[in-house]
């Protein structure tokens, strides 16, 4: 006779089930206020991407994407054989590698500063100082540029003039309006970017800044012996983060700043895709150009995550 006991019936699933649902029930409105951004990513993230067959297709806008005639990576073969393609991924990477350098640490230094104010109204007055160019549009922007740098009227000549020097070629000449286009850059982005590592400071224990002080250590230690470290793993995913976007640029900054005497650092994908598939309605070139900026964005996040996890920071994922 087989006397092996039978294993018991699995009733702690059931118990799981209904501490879920109870879980669930008890914070319905937290599940509720997540129905507006998963139905935000789903209909202008995963959607769209549906449109890149386009990118495999001879495509026509008559046809549909479900009647246009497949090509394979024709359309790929093409980009990479046009000189301006090359043009356009040199001036992207070097955009952003520079926004890198110069913009991304603004708002470490700019939240440290801000740390260190002890004066309450003070510090919450630049803050709100700080955050406001964030909200102005880059087409008002480029109106301010404008009327700032030009070589006749900006105001900034105007001082130069006065002073009996020569009108400084700011947006007509290239280096010079690079560095219109990357100051222009830090000071609309910078004030907005140190939201988040303000909220990282808050997370620094007030009882590390109090032993340092018992050991005599100055402001200048603290900041480097404690609050930059405290903040490392925020500026590590915000690093990661940003080389996602490496090959993306935004199409608003390039096209308002841009001219046609400065084309050869101001075309850009973001510009060079508005004018391949709406101006001469080369969807499928468009949409190549899309797809491998995707795909290079990637390759990128992967990378800076591998190396981040090699030196012992967290990553992303």
């Amino acid at each position: 006779m087989d006397r092996r006991a039978t294993p018991a019936p699995n009733n702690s699933l059931p118990l799981v089930k209904r501490r879920q649902a109870t879980g669930i029930w008890k914070d319905y409105q937290l599940y509720l206020l997540l129905i507006l951004p998963i139905a935000y990513f789903i209909l202008f993230k995963y959607v769209p991407m549906y449109g890149a067959a386009i990118a495999f297709q001879d495509y026509s806008i008559f046809k549909g994407v479900t009647g246009s005639e497949w090509i394979g990576f024709e359309n790929f073969k093409e980009l990479f054989r046009m000189s301006q393609f090359y043009e356009v991924v040199r001036n992207t990477l070097m955009l952003n590698f520079l926004d890198l350098a110069f913009s991304f640490p603004a708002p470490i230094i700019l939240a440290l500063l801000l740390n260190e104010l002890s004066v309450v109204w003070f510090k919450k007055s630049a803050q709100t100082l700080l955050y406001l160019p964030h909200f102005i549009s880059w087409i008002i922007i480029g109106g301010l540029v404008y009327q700032m740098f030009s070589n006749q009227g900006g105001l900034v000549n105007n001082v130069v003039n006065a002073l009996g020097f020569d009108s400084i070629p700011f947006l007509t000449e290239k280096n010079h309006w690079l560095l219109v286009y990357l100051g222009t850059g830090i000071w609309h982005s910078a004030g907005w970017g140190t939201i988040i590592y303000l909220a990282a400071l808050t997370g620094i224990s007030r009882d590390l800044y109090e032993a340092a002080d018992v050991d005599g250590a100055g402001r200048l230690k603290k900041m480097w012996h404690i609050t930059l470290p405290g903040i490392r793993p925020t500026i590590v995913v915000m690093l990661i983060m940003q080389l996602g976007h490496i090959m993306t640029i935004g199409f608003e900054r390039p096209f308002v700043m841009g001219n046609a005497l400065v084309m050869d650092y101001a075309e850009v994908i973001s510009t060079f895709v508005y004018k391949a598939g709406l101006q001469s309605a080369q969807f499928s070139l468009a949409t190549a150009m899309g797809l491998f900026q995707a795909l290079v964005g990637l390759v990128f996040v992967v990378i800076a995550n591998s190396i981040a996890k090699r030196f012992g920071e967290q990553g992303i994922w």
